[in-house]
């Protein structure tokens, strides 16, 4: 597991050990980024169930503004900051100790990338991003990677799937604000049908 590019370019990282734990694939890596390569510089990013932090760290190599790693293990955390000492991205690093929810009832931050790449199985996505939506930019995203069996919801709050892209067993659902003409359309088209009504 390395570092794919950016200042830590070629970078190892350590891993978790045991079966609980499920590193994203370098292929699903890269995919994860190709979305969102032209937000990353400047941004700020969540990323949550951040496990050895792999996805934040990439974030940090490719000129994010700050990252925020939120993980509800001891022992993911301690991974997440050996990491980070060891590729020299502390700097504008965040690292909390903290189950998801609480962590985003208490934030004050606003994000705008946001990864979520959970143990799979567990509908911890859809327990998740409720709260979520609501800290995220007016040009957010929220990525969410599981597994392929699993469709998530078409929308949550003003944000709404932009995307599916498939690979292998994972999927990545990729969430947008949703646009503004399309909200106008709706509008119109509510208009119309309380008009016809009347």
């Amino acid at each position: 597991m390395r570092v794919i590019t950016g200042s830590a370019k070629g970078r190892r990282l350590k891993t978790l050990p045991g079966l609980d734990v499920r590193p994203t694939i370098e292929g699903v890596k890269e995919a994860i980024f190709s979305i969102v390569q032209f937000e990353v510089d400047g941004a700020v990013v969540l990323d949550m169930f951040a496990g050895s932090g792999q996805l934040g760290i990439e974030a940090l190599s490719r000129g994010a503004k700050k990252v925020y790693f939120v993980d509800n293990s001891a022992e993911s955390v301690k991974v997440i900051r050996d990491n980070l000492k060891h590729t020299r991205l502390e700097e504008n690093a965040v690292v909390s100790n903290t189950p998801n929810n609480a962590f985003l009832r208490a934030s004050r931050e606003t994000f705008d990338i946001a990864i979520l790449d959970p143990p799979y199985n567990h509908k911890l996505i859809q327990k998740t991003m409720p709260m979520l939506v609501e800290k995220m930019s007016e040009n957010g995203i929220i990525i969410c990677e599981h597994e392929r069996e699993t469709a998530l919801p078409e929308r949550f709050g003003e944000f709404m799937i932009s995307k599916v892209y498939r690979h292998g067993r994972a999927t990545l659902t990729a969430y947008r604000r949703k646009a503004e003409e399309e909200e106008t359309e709706e509008q119109e088209q509510e208009q119309e049908q309380e008009q016809e009504q009347e």
